[in-house]
């Protein structure tokens, strides 16, 4: 039975982690499978966002105890690092969204903080226990550090304790979190917002959260710089201006309703 479902309605992807038995944890077949949606978005040069959420009351469990406590590897399946999985949502150039209708833990607040864009229901608990079955968040680390105070992120790793939904955004985790009530309404206003901007330029955007903190201060100039003028020259830009200029909507832009993306 395939552990990820991904459907396609107008501009938006949705996949859902459906592996409600073991909590959506990371196995090898749910992480290849989340990986081969992945691959189908961005092969698709329709779709333009991707939202990602789950079935059940768990978004992710993280990784599956029981799978990673054999010393050999399941069946028919290969492991698959963690580090690829994440990297791929962060490099891409479309804009991932999480649905988080449910708890994340351990690599499942990894799989939340990739996220570009993240909303959770307020019920959701959040918590790196990584430590108390004797490991530590040693890749989702560098999804999670950038987004954290060092104050929360020192505390949450080495206690190991579960906190809120709210906890998680007020650490930097997630962008929010909502009542239950209100998941779809919010997410599809985020998805109406990133419909409206151009796709080529929701991708750069993306790069340069990415890629500016990294850099030192004048060689960010000179990047950018670079960029802006590039950007500035395209069709799309004309058009964009254009029609802000005249009040209406650019070509690009599109909506959608929470039918689509919930």
């Amino acid at each position: 039975m395939p552990l990820v479902e991904s459907t396609v309605v107008e501009s938006v992807m949705t996949i859902t982690l459906c592996d409600e038995e073991r909590r959506n944890a990371l196995s090898a077949q749910l992480c290849s499978e989340l990986l081969d949606a992945i691959d189908e978005a961005e092969g698709n040069e329709n779709v333009r966002v991707v939202v990602v959420t789950n079935r059940g009351t768990v978004f992710c469990a993280g990784a599956n105890l029981a799978e990673r406590s054999k010393a050999e590897e399941p069946t028919g399946e290969r492991r698959v690092d963690f580090s690829e999985l994440f990297r791929r949502i962060s490099a891409s150039p479309k804009p991932f969204v999480g649905r988080l209708n449910g708890h994340c833990v351990a690599g499942g607040v990894g799989l939340a903080a990739v996220m570009d864009i993240s909303v959770a229901v307020d019920s959701a608990k959040f918590g790196f226990t990584e430590v108390r079955v004797g490991v530590a968040p040693a890749i989702i680390s560098v999804v999670c550090l950038p987004k954290m105070r060092l104050g929360d992120a020192k505390s949450a790793f080495l206690r190991g304790e579960r906190f809120p939904a709210a906890e998680a955004a007020t650490m930097g985790l997630i962008t929010k979190s909502v009542a239950s009530d209100e998941l779809d309404h919010e997410i599809e206003a985020i998805v109406n917002d990133l419909l409206a901007g151009e796709p080529h330029a929701i991708a750069a955007s993306k790069q340069l959260t990415n890629v500016v903190p990294r850099m030192s201060s004048d060689d960010a100039f000179v990047w950018t710089a670079a960029l802006s003028r590039s950007f500035f020259a395209t069709d799309e830009a004309i058009e964009g201006m254009t029609a802000f200029l005249e009040k209406r909507p650019a070509s690009w832009v599109r909506k959608v309703s929470d039918e689509t993306t919930n």
